[in-house]
C-alpha cells in the first residue's frame, strides 16, 4: 500500500471496454457496469464498505465471456436499511431486471441478504463472501456512529483502511489491497459516510424465504476484516448451504484469488438453473463454449496433454477466452510439445530479425500461431535449407554428367 500505485493492465482493458453506467433514480445516483446477453438472469456483485463497481472487474471480463451477465454496483448514498431496500429495487426496476442472483462480500453479503428477506421474489439466489448476519459488533465499536455523516473525509478514510490488514503479504493479495486502497481514494466523504452508517446501524438478518440449497458460503481461510465468529453465525443460520472454502484470498478473494472465484461463481449459477448464452457473445462462434477464440483450438489434438491439464475445466471452461486474449500482449507460446523438427521447412514464410530473436510464422495443420525462435536456431535451420538447396543441385549436375557420358559412349 506504499508508494506509486499504477492500475493493472487488464483493468486498463476493461475500463476501455466495459462502459460505466450512471442513472439517477429519484435522489440516488447508481453507478454501475452491465456487461454480458441481456437473456441471461444477470449475478448482481455488490462490495464491502471499501470497494467500489470496478473492484469485480475480473468476475465481469471473465464470466461475460462465458455467456453470463454480470451486473456490478456501487452501494448509493442511503443512511438505513430500510431506505437500501426501496432505492435497490428501484434500481432493478429502472434497468428492467426482475429476478436476479446476487454475490456479497462483507457489507455487500448483509444488504444482499436483508434484500432477500424483505423481496423474497426477485432474488432467487445467494452468494456470501466475508459477510455477517448483524451490525451490533460494529455498533458497539463505532460509538461516534451518530456523528458520522460530519466526520471529515480523511478521517473516515483512515478508518475504513485500518480494517484493511497491513503488512507482508504474498503478490496477489498485496495487488488486491493496493487496488481497493485506490478506490477508497475515489469514494467522496457522503459515500463513506453513508456505508459506514449502514454498517453501524442496528438491524438483523431474519429468516429467508429462499431455501439453503439456493445460497453458498465462499470464504477465506486465512483472515479478513470480518470477525471468524460473526462468519461461523452465517454458516450456521444457512445449514444446507453449499459450501466453498479458499485456503488464501484475504479481504478481497475476487481480486487475489479471481480464478478460484469464478469458477465457484460458475458453478452456483449452473446448479441453480442459469443458463448461459455463449451464442450471444460477439467473437465467439455459435455453439461454443465461450472459452476459445477460433475453430482451430476447438479442433486440438485429442491427445495434446493440455486438454486434462485441469479437471475443473468442463466447470468453468478455457480461460484463454477471447477477452482475456486480447487485453494484454500475447505472450509467446511454448514449443515444448511440437519439436522443431517436425515442422515441415516449407511452412516457414516469414522472418523478422532482431539482436536477440526473430519471429517466425509457421502455418502448419496444428499450428497456427507465431512462434517466438532463438536466431541460432534459425540460422542453424536456414544452413540446413541452403545444403539441401546445394545437394539437389550436385545430384542433379551429376544426372546430367552420367546421361552425357552414357551418350559419347554409344556414338562411339
Amino acid at each position: 500500500m506504499k508508494g506509486v500505485y499504477s492500475a493493472p493492465g487488464d483493468y486498463i482493458y476493461f475500463k476501455s471496454q466495459v462502459p460505466l453506467h450512471k442513472i439517477p433514480i429519484g435522489t440516488k445516483q447508481w453507478r454501475y457496469y452491465d456487461f454480458g446477453p441481456k437473456a441471461v438472469p444477470p449475478l448482481i456483485c455488490l462490495p464491502g464498505t471499501a470497494g467500489t463497481a470496478d473492484v469485480c472487474y475480473k468476475q465481469i471480463m471473465s464470466l461475460s465471456m462465458k455467456g453470463y451477465r454480470v451486473i456490478s454496483v456501487d452501494i448509493p448514498r442511503v443512511w438505513n436499511h430500510h431506505e437500501w431496500i426501496q432505492a435497490f429495487e428501484k434500481f432493478l426496476d429502472a434497468i428492467d431486471v426482475h429476478h436476479i442472483h446476487i454475490y456479497g462480500t462483507s457489507l455487500g453479503g448483509f444488504l444482499a441478504q436483508l434484500f432477500a428477506q424483505h423481496r423474497p421474489r426477485r432474488v432467487r439466489s445467494l452468494i456470501l463472501s466475508n459477510t455477517f448476519l448483524d451490525t451490533r459488533s460494529f455498533s458497539a465499536a463505532m460509538p461516534w456512529a451518530p456523528i458520522v455523516s460530519w466526520t471529515p473525509s480523511f478521517l473516515l478514510k483512515r478508518y475504513v483502511l485500518t480494517g484493511i490488514r497491513d503488512g507482508p503479504h504474498e503478490p496477489f493479495i498485496a495487488d488486491s489491497v493496493d487496488f481497493v486502497v485506490s478506490q477508497v481514494e475515489t469514494l467522496s466523504r457522503e459515500d463513506l459516510a453513508s456505508r459506514l452508517t449502514l454498517t453501524a446501524d442496528a438491524a438483523s438478518v431474519g429468516p429467508l424465504l429462499l431455501t439453503d440449497s439456493f445460497i453458498t458460503i465462499l470464504d477465506t481461510n486465512d483472515y479478513s476484516a470480518i470477525p471468524q465468529q460473526l462468519k461461523d453465525e452465517v454458516s450456521e443460520r444457512y445449514p444446507g448451504a453449499r459450501r466453498a472454502q479458499l485456503k488464501t484470498g484475504g479481504d478481497f478473494p475476487f481480486l487475489s484469488r479471481p480464478d478460484e472465484v469464478n469458477l465457484h461463481l460458475q458453478l452456483h449459477l449452473r446448479r441453480v438453473g442459469v443458463e448461459a448464452r455463449p451464442d450471444l457473445v460477439p467473437g465467439i462462434p455459435k455453439g461454443g463454449s465461450g472459452g476459445s477464440s477460433s475453430e482451430e483450438n476447438e479442433k486440438k489434438d485429442p491427445e495434446d496433454p493440455a486438454k486434462d491439464e485441469d479437471p475443473a475445466n468442463d466447470d468453468r471452461g478455457s480461460s484463454d477466452n477471447p477477452l482475456a486474449e486480447s487485453q494484454l500482449p500475447h505472450a509467446p507460446e511454448s514449443s515444448q510439445s511440437h519439436s522443431l523438427g517436425d515442422q515441415l521447412v516449407s511452412n516457414a514464410i516469414v522472418c523478422h530479425f532482431s539482436n536477440v530473436h526473430m519471429m517466425v510464422s509457421l502455418h502448419s495443420g496444428f499450428l497456427k500461431n507465431q512462434h517466438t525462435i532463438p536466431t541460432e536456431t534459425v540460422m542453424r535451420l536456414c544452413a540446413e535449407i541452403f545444403a539441401l538447396h546445394l545437394l539437389s543441385f550436385y545430384v542433379g549436375s551429376l544426372y546430367i554428367s552420367l546421361n552425357c557420358n552414357r551418350r559419347v559412349g554409344q556414338v562411339v
